[in-house]
């Protein structure tokens, strides 16, 4: 965080601080991180609609990154340089049939130990909308049709089993695909998917065995487990309250998340219990976060700027305990 904050700033920042401490069991407070400090790794052109939806980590500290509006596959270097790897094909009609947002809409991000990348678009016709491949140096290829009516948000790998697992926004549900490609399946519905004003499942990770997923009308992160049979399980709420959320990550092998919380402009941290302790706001730069990477004592957040209108880039920030 920057040291040039205003003492009173500082002071109603502390005051903020201590009354959430205090909502937190003890056990919880020993061990919850905080932000060291924060810069600014990288800053994107809004004018050629390089608005950072997710992000995956790459060898040698790089991130992947998928940037919607502009459609393009880039990786970032640990020193902020931009690559772009491939360029998704733009609809003939420019995407004005997408569900919910009218644009051809670039998500989710998922790299492969063997360095594939997988991708969604959706662009509100049949033969363009679901998910993409990308293997090194090549074309992006759709290999899993979804439905035009399908806004593809979050992507999720299971290695163990070769899945691919998708959320979609507009349908509120979560689908389930082989990682060669195919026919994809209707894992995952219900009430606790659905949008209800504009967007329903949202951000989706793999963690624990079970799918968690973000529902952004709602607030909330829901849990999913997966059973023996690879079925999905009931869903339960994790954490509720969440306005705005968009996607989110897991501290470590336990349930500790951090959470992008995209109108707000804040990051946040979610303890088990659902206790929230805020991370990152606009002083940090943030321009509506919209998903988050954790690697190591390091907290990667990319900022579409869908919201404020400007300055879309990604921070990294030092966590400490």
């Amino acid at each position: 965080m920057s040291a040039s904050r205003a003492p009173a700033r500082a002071f109603l920042g502390a005051v903020v601080l201590l009354a959430a401490l205090a909502a937190l069991p003890v056990s919880t407070l020993a061990a919850a991180p905080s932000v060291a400090s924060s810069r600014m790794l990288v800053l994107f052109n809004i004018d050629k609609g390089q608005l950072p939806e997710n992000m995956a980590p790459a060898p040698g500290g790089a991130l992947d990154v998928v940037l919607n509006g502009a459609g393009e596959v880039a990786q970032v270097g640990p020193g902020g340089r931009v690559k772009i790897l491939a360029t998704l094909p733009a609809p003939a009609d420019g995407g004005v049939n997408t569900p919910l947002v009218k644009s051809a809409f670039t998500a989710g991000m998922v790299r492969a130990p063997d360095g594939t990348i997988y991708t969604l678009y959706s662009t509100g016709t049949s033969g363009q909308t679901g998910i993409y491949r990308i293997v090194p140096g090549g074309t992006p290829q759709l290999i899993v049709a979804l439905p035009a009516t399908s806004l593809a948000n979050g992507l999720a790998l299971d290695t163990s089993t070769h899945e691919l697992y998708v959320s979609d926004s507009a349908l509120g549900v979560v689908w389930r695909a082989p990682q060669a490609g195919g026919t994809p399946e209707m894992w995952a519905s219900g009430a606790a998917l659905a949008p209800t004003s504009f967007l329903g499942a949202n951000g989706l990770k793999l963690h624990d065995h079970a799918i968690w997923v973000s529902n952004t009308d709602a607030g909330t992160i829901l849990r999913i487990p997966i059973e023996s049979g690879g079925g999905a399980g009931p869903i339960s709420v994790f954490a509720s309250g969440l306005a705005t959320i968009d996607d989110f990550n897991f501290v470590g092998s336990g349930n500790e998340i951090v959470a992008a919380l995209d109108r707000d402009n804040q990051v946040v941290l979610v303890a088990p219990g659902g206790s929230q302790l805020l991370l990152l706001d606009a002083s940090d730069g943030l321009e509506g976060p919209t998903s988050i990477v954790v690697r190591g004592n390091k907290l990667y957040v990319a900022s579409g700027g869908y919201f404020t209108g400007q300055n879309p880039n990604i921070l990294v920030a030092q966590l400490q305990r």
